[in-house]
């Protein structure tokens, strides 16, 4: 009888891979759809939020709009509003100041840094340095030297 079911459960696995494998293709296409919609909806999101907004609450917002978020998508999503946000909004005063620079391999102090960021929000830990990179490449691109 357990022979039959892991047979069976077998069987059912390889149709299952096979039908994935033909339609991979449409299935891509699909998504790559689907995250070009979330894109524009959340850049328009931000976009709106941003016009009475000072750079710092969009950061507040976006981790707001974070929490009980732990999948892949809505973590791309809040990183798209808030790069839309922080580049639309009122400018903070020091937003700048003290983030790290984007490097293609982070030091000690950077890590730490996001670290000590993150540490007190209630969000996931890829969320949160998620976003905070997003102020990083910010910073990075648009602060004085």
């Amino acid at each position: 009888m357990i022979k039959k079911i892991l047979l069976l459960l077998t069987v059912a696995v390889v149709i299952l891979a096979t039908l994935f494998w033909f339609n991979r293709d449409q299935w891509l296409a699909d998504f790559n759809k689907e995250r070009q919609q979330q894109k524009a909806l959340f850049t328009q999101k931000g976009l709106a939020f941003a016009k009475n907004a000072t750079q710092d609450e969009c950061m507040t917002q976006s981790f707001q709009q974070l929490k009980g978020c732990y999948g892949f998508d809505c973590t791309l999503d809040q990183g798209v509003f808030l790069k839309a946000c922080i580049s639309n909004a009122t400018a903070s005063d020091n937003f700048c100041d003290a983030v790290p620079k984007t490097v293609e391999k982070l030091t000690q102090d950077d890590k730490d840094w996001l670290k000590d960021s993150c540490w007190d929000k209630d969000v996931n830990g890829d969320g949160c340095r998620f976003l905070y990179k997003q102020q990083i490449q910010y910073c990075t691109v648009y602060s004085q030297p």
